[in-house]
């Protein structure tokens, strides 16, 4: 997300690098470039307005702190105004209510409020321990709701059974019964798309907001939209008294426009983002995080929470006992590693969060590529047990029968051996005294391998 947007506003920063001084000339020259960037990124030309004036008029008299040049403290301004612009109201979700606590999605026709919903449930179950019911009132695609049953019954979620041949308002209702005698603790309604010009359709939402009389009323928004999200916006926010906004397929939108401006149509804050298609790609939005990977800092942050999440300790400990007796890092620990990265939603996934300097060179390397490790996993599971074990043992028969179990041609068997030895090496250098020391050194600085 956003790449488009850092790439212009990194060109923006780095002509602010070493600047002793600024004059009017060139804050003038960067703020016409930051409008232009965000004009480009998509975002609405009442919000980029509200945000030049705002960065416009904290110039005259910034501080500046001995330990940043007048440049620095220009991009200081431009991250706080960014932190302003999409951070007023974020709060947690209101969980407070007497349970059923009632949470209605609503938004245009495509927007992924039925996978927002499945999403959502996992993450109320998994971090706040709450016993949840999915409800569909999609009556118009019944693939909708039989979407939404395959869900729940995935993340082992309740699901309340709509039949599509009754009124939507109707089934809100049923739910919700449902929901106070079984003693859930959270209702999710998910409703039909609707387009902003459909005036039965609105008028079909704000009944069944009355009926359910939700504590949460969300409005789930595609962020590759663009202008259209923010017309959406304005016609939801009209008909609906919205608490909150869901901003989904983050993953897939270089510009990152509907961020930034829905906030301000809404008037209402964003609580989650969507960052990609698994259930657990979810997370609640944390604007400075996402100002700081706007401008190219990273979000360490969230890489950090990742890791925690998803990593497995009690694997990561064992593997660091067995390196530090002296015993070999085999092709099973390589595996196991490669599968880590996965489950963290991939390379790509952790190269957004890194800062964008760093990134660069990561992404340079022909090793961090998402399509090579799923190939590497292939080719590991296309061994045996004892194969994986001592690698070594791999003759040229071995290899071509791994190659023709996992498609590929032999030279991409032994270029996942020879990297595999590098990665022993380093294992049995980092086991050492000074062994890391030796290792950079010996390497360039750089790690082999993966």
């Amino acid at each position: 997300m956003f790449d488009k947007l850092t790439e212009r506003l990194q060109g923006v920063i780095e002509n602010l690098r070493g600047r002793g001084r600024l004059t009017e000339e060139n804050i003038a020259d960067t703020l016409r470039q930051v409008r232009m960037a965000l004009l480009e990124a998509d975002v609405a030309l009442s919000v980029v307005k509200t945000f030049v004036d705002a960065v416009r008029a904290k110039v005259p008299g910034m501080e500046i702190s001995r330990s940043l040049t007048p440049g620095q403290a220009l991009v200081k301004i431009i991250h706080d105004e960014l932190i302003a612009l999409m951070s007023a109201g974020v709060r947690p979700l209101n969980l407070r209510a007497q349970p059923p606590v009632v949470i209605l999605l609503a938004g245009l026709q495509g927007a992924g409020k039925t996978t927002s919903a499945g999403k959502l449930a996992k993450w109320l179950k998994d971090n706040e321990r709450k016993k949840v019911l999915l409800a569909s009132t999609d009556v118009y695609r019944p693939a909708a709701i039989l979407q939404l049953e395959r869900l729940a019954q995935q993340l082992d979620i309740g699901f309340y059974p709509s039949d599509p041949k009754k009124p939507a308002l109707t089934l809100a209702r049923e739910a919700l019964i449902e929901a106070r005698q079984s003693l859930y603790d959270v209702l999710i309604v998910d409703t039909a798309g609707r387009l902003h010009v459909d005036d039965e359709m609105m008028a079909e939402i704000r009944e069944i907001s009355a009926a359910v009389t939700p504590t949460e009323t969300l409005f789930v928004v595609d962020s590759m939209a663009g202008q259209d999200a923010v017309n959406a916006a304005r016609a939801f926010g009209n008909a609906l008294t919205l608490t909150g906004v869901v901003l989904t397929k983050t993953d897939g939108d270089a510009r990152g426009g509907a961020a930034l401006s829905v906030r301000q149509i809404t008037g209402q804050p964003i609580l989650f983002m969507g960052t990609g298609e698994k259930t657990d790609a979810l997370e609640p939005f944390h604007a400075e995080r996402v100002a700081s990977r706007i401008l190219g800092m990273g979000d360490v942050l969230s890489l950090v929470e990742d890791v925690t999440r998803n990593v497995d300790r009690e694997q990561a400990e064992k593997l660091a006992r067995k390196i530090k007796k002296g015993k070999d890092f085999d092709l099973q620990d390589l595996h196991d590693q490669l599968q880590q990265v996965e489950r963290m939603g991939g390379l790509q996934s952790m190269m957004d969060k890194l800062p964008a300097s760093i990134a660069g060179k990561a992404a340079a390397s022909p090793a961090m590529n998402e399509k090579e490790i799923k190939r590497q996993v292939a080719i590991i599971r296309s061994m045996t047990l004892k194969e994986r074990a001592y690698p070594k043992n791999i003759d040229a028969s071995r290899k071509r029968r791994i190659a023709a179990g996992s498609g590929v041609h032999v030279s991409e068997i032994n270029r996942l051996l020879k990297s595999h030895m590098q990665m022993q090496k380093v294992m049995k250098s980092m086991t050492k005294a000074g062994g890391m020391g030796r290792l950079m050194r010996a390497f360039g600085g750089k790690m082999p391998g993966m």
